[in-house]
C-alpha cells in the first residue's frame, strides 16, 4: 500500500499548498476556497494515515513488489451478493436526500429515512431467510 499512501500524501501537500495561496492571494476574504481546500487536505491526509496504518499491518502485498507474478494476487478478494437490490435503493435514497437538499428541504427527512432503511437493509441482508447465518 506504499503506493496509495504516496498518492494520497502528495494529494494532501498540494491541497494544503494551494488552499493556503488561494487563501493569501483573497486575502482571507473568501472563504469559498481556502478553507475547502484545507478540509479536503484534511481528509488526503486521513486517508493516507489509514492507508499507512493498514499497510504496516497487513505487509508487502504482490502490487507493491515490481516483480511479483499474475498469479500471487489470485484468490478470494472479497465477498459481494450478485443479486443485492439494496445498493440501487441505498443510491436512489441518496439522490432523493440530495434533490433535498437542492431543492425543498421538507424532501430531506424522507431521503435519509429510505437511506436508513436501505442502509439496515444492506447490513442485515444475510441475517434472515434462505442465505441467514
Amino acid at each position: 500500500m506504499k503506493t496509495e499512501t504516496l498518492i494520497f500524501a502528495v494529494l494532501f501537500v498540494f491541497l494544503l499548498v494551494t488552499g493556503g495561496i488561494y487563501a493569501v492571494l483573497t486575502h482571507f476574504a473568501e472563504f469559498g476556497g481556502g478553507i475547502p481546500l484545507a478540509l479536503v487536505a484534511g481528509l488526503a491526509l486521513m486517508i493516507a494515515t489509514y492507508l499507512w496504518l493498514t499497510g504496516r499491518r497487513v505487509g508487502s502485498r504482490p502490487e507493491d513488489r515490481p516483480h511479483a507474478r499474475i498469479y500471487e494476487g489470485a484468490g478470494e478478494q472479497g465477498f459481494f451478493s450478485p443479486w443485492s437490490w439494496w445498493p440501487i435503493f441505498l443510491g436512489a435514497a441518496c439522490a432523493v436526500t440530495f434533490l433535498g437538499l437542492a431543492i425543498a428541504f421538507w424532501i430531506l427527512p424522507i431521503g435519509a429515512a429510505f437511506g436508513a432503511i436501505g442502509l439496515i437493509g444492506w447490513v442485515f441482508e444475510y441475517s434472515r431467510g434462505d442465505y441467514s447465518h
